[in-house]
């Protein structure tokens, strides 16, 4: 990047940091997450250290919250109220915790670990143990007197058990119990609803109205004596908080004395799993130096201390690049976009790839080569291009262009009616859908072919030796150890395999061919209703829907698959190849199905199904559909604009999430048991 493009990227962060800080600070109404916010402005004091003659006074990095409303009465603080620095690995934390022993000479410096909660910041004066001043944190040296609002919250005591003359520091809150109860109500009355607590707890803390605040129920905690500490005797954070405790404030009771490193890890590592097991939002721990006297050695920076940093837990979205956008075409000739991404840490590891899912996602979000995107991943699921930062989009990103033919083999690429996926027409023509076939075709539940891995299949398609699955048949040993790496006991271990797969039932062929729609349970009511695959490549759209469970999208994939004259050809060299092309009387019939006794939650919209498609789908398979999230449930499909509620509720009871082509891709892989005598 040019100096000058970097005063452009630099001019436009700014302005959209600003821009969430007023949506957050003033309006009550944050448009993204904590971590989300924070990579903007990683972002800018990244660029702002590479080009430091742009580097401004009045810069976001350099200030703190956001200004009064206007319309509550001014607070004049008589110290800032500053904000906290962000520590994002155990690399920096590791970096801080040396830079302060260094400075305080103390090789063990202790420090308490708090967490670090999501609500509104205030500043609390008690004269004599009683409450007479409570103001919002504002820009750091004016905030906003919410003095009647705090005593309507029953959390915080008008009077303390101790008639001391203190300036606290807290966070006024909202539960997430508390969040839902609220919204129903607004919901019932027509009114928009709160995105997160955090703006809820703002928005009901800033009202004209006390009454309003009281309805609200929100909740508050105490972490810090700003002023008269010392004229108490208390010479320690944890002593703080202890005092706080006696005084009766509320005190968020989870916080530990680190009395080393190795603790302040052990307590950032708890609490990156257990904070989901709150009712309260946090995005962190903030960790401070448990030696009061110490804050003042360490001093300070003109916005944070340099005695405490947040430690905020791996964000669920990341601010990263898109370096290209790479199609991949599968099985059935589906083109699927990903994003290949400049390498980012999220949740832990290190992404570089990221799903499109489809074609739409990347039209609706106007995803470009380029661009600049925050990417997420929840729970176990793929990571995910979430939304365009548009205000660093570079100088000439064009929009991304659909592919008019396969990028495998050139054939025309189509929609079909009814559907987001672009096809490949190719077929069994195109070396991408080839590859799957047939490795498809030898899987486990298929033909079971033993020996034919996915490299050996990529071998035998490198020497040109296999077109089509039916090649497989015409292999001889003499062929296969002309191969790399191929010996006498892998070929003949290969040739025994493909020999014994010609005596496979025709429920296995049909699974094998891979059919759409034809997953192995449909397979087998096919096999069992037309006896042979003579009468089933001889069936009308009618007669297949006379089968029991299929229906006219499966009946309509059938025959087109048997109209082709390059699947006839195939399957005629099956046959003439002595491949078992009935289903035999002595196979014993399925009764135990893959996912009996499991239940099932379904979020979002999918490609392959509509709703009721994929119920049938589960159950034919014999799962349960559930429509919330619980301890019993096995698995979360999601599909496009999942319900936020579910995934979070599946991420805090740790249930596996899978996305559509990772399930059906499970799915298919599943034993299914015969019925035992």
């Amino acid at each position: 990047m040019v100096e000058r493009e970097a005063e452009l990227a630099i001019q436009r962060l700014r302005q959209e940091i600003s821009r969430h800080n007023r949506l957050y600070y003033e309006e009550n109404q944050a448009e993204i997450s904590d971590g989300a916010y924070d990579q903007l402005v990683m972002e800018l004091t990244r660029l702002e250290n590479e080009y430091p003659a742009l580097k401004r006074k009045d810069s976001p990095t350099n200030t703190v919250g956001g200004r009064p409303s206007g319309t509550l009465k001014s607070v004049v603080f008589d110290e800032p109220v500053l904000s906290l620095g962000n520590l994002h690995n155990v690399d920096e934390l590791q970096d801080f915790y040396h830079r302060t022993a260094a400075l305080l000479g103390d090789e063990n410096p202790r420090f308490c670990s708090e967490l670090k909660i999501d609500g509104l910041s205030v500043v609390v004066n008690y004269d004599n143990g009683h409450l007479v001043r409570g103001a919002t944190r504002g820009d750091g040296h004016q905030g906003e007197d919410v003095t009647m609002n705090l005593l309507a919250i029953a959390d915080i005591p008008r009077a303390l058990k101790f008639p001391v003359t203190v300036e606290l520091r807290g966070e006024v809150y909202m539960s997430r119990h508390g969040l839902d109860v609220l919204n129903q109500q607004r919901s019932r009355a027509g009114q928009a609803l709160f995105a997160n607590p955090r703006n809820a707890a703002a928005g009901s803390l800033r009202q004209l109205d006390p009454e309003v605040t009281r309805e609200r129920h929100l909740s508050a905690f105490f972490y810090e004596i700003r002023d008269g500490a010392k004229a108490l005797g208390i010479t320690s954070q944890s002593e703080a908080l202890k005092s706080l405790t006696r005084w009766g404030l509320p005190v968020e009771h989870h916080w530990a004395l680190a009395e080393s490193f190795g603790d302040l890890v052990q307590f950032i590592e708890r609490w990156a799993i257990e904070r989901h097991t709150l009712d309260f939002d946090t995005d962190g721990l903030v960790l401070k130096l448990d030696n009061l006297e110490a804050h003042t050695i360490v001093g300070q920076t003109q916005k944070a201390p340099r005695w405490a940093m947040a430690y905020k837990f791996p964000p669920e979205e990341v601010l990263t690049e898109i370096h290209d956008i790479v199609v991949s075409v599968g099985r059935t000739g589906v083109l699927t976009p990903t994003a290949l991404l400049k390498p980012v840490q999220l949740a832990g590891t290190t992404v570089a790839r990221a799903s499109l899912h489809n074609w739409d996602i990347i039209r609706e979000r106007d995803i470009r080569i380029g661009d600049f995107v925050f990417v997420r991943k929840a729970g176990e699921i793929i990571p995910e291009v979430v939304r365009v930062e548009t205000e660093l989009r570079p100088t000439g990103a064009l929009p991304y262009a659909i592919p008019t033919a396969c990028p495998e083999c050139g054939s025309e690429v189509m929609r079909m009616a009814g559907e987001s996926a672009y096809r490949c027409t190719g077929g069994m023509g195109c070396p991408a859908q080839l590859r799957e076939s047939v490795i498809h075709f030898a899987s486990r539940d298929a033909m079971d072919i033993d020996g034919l891995g996915e490299k050996t299949v990529d071998l035998l398609l490198e020497s040109q030796l296999i077109r089509t699955v039916a090649d497989l048949y015409h292999l001889t040993r003499e062929d296969l150890l002309k191969l790399p790496r191929f010996g006498e006991v892998l070929s003949d271990k290969l040739i025994a395999g493909i020999d014994a797969s010609r005596h496979r039932s025709l429920t296995r062929l049909l699974f094998g061919l891979g059919i759409r729609f034809v997953g192995s349970r449909v397979a087998s009511l096919l096999a069992s209703y037309f006896g042979d695959l003579e009468a089933l490549m001889s069936a009308s759209q009618e007669e297949l829907e006379a089968v029991p469970d299929v229906g006219e999208r499966i009946a309509a994939s059938v025959v087109e698959f048997m109209a082709q004259p390059v699947n006839r050809e195939v399957l005629a060299r099956l046959v003439a190849q002595g491949v078992n092309v009935q289903e035999r009387e002595a196979q014993k019939p399925l009764t135990r199905r893959p996912l009996e006794g499991q239940t099932l939650v379904l979020t979002g919209t999918f490609e392959h199904w509509n709703r009721r498609e994929a119920e049938a789908f589960v159950t034919d398979l014999g799962g349960r559909v559930a429509t919330s999230v619980s301890n019993q449930t096995a698995i979360v499909v999601v599909g496009e604009k999942p319900g936020e509620s579910k995934v979070a509720k599946a991420t805090s009871l740790n249930v596996k999430m899978m996305r559509e082509q990772e399930f059906l891709a499970w799915v298919a892989n599943l034993p299914i048991a015969p019925e035992t005598s």
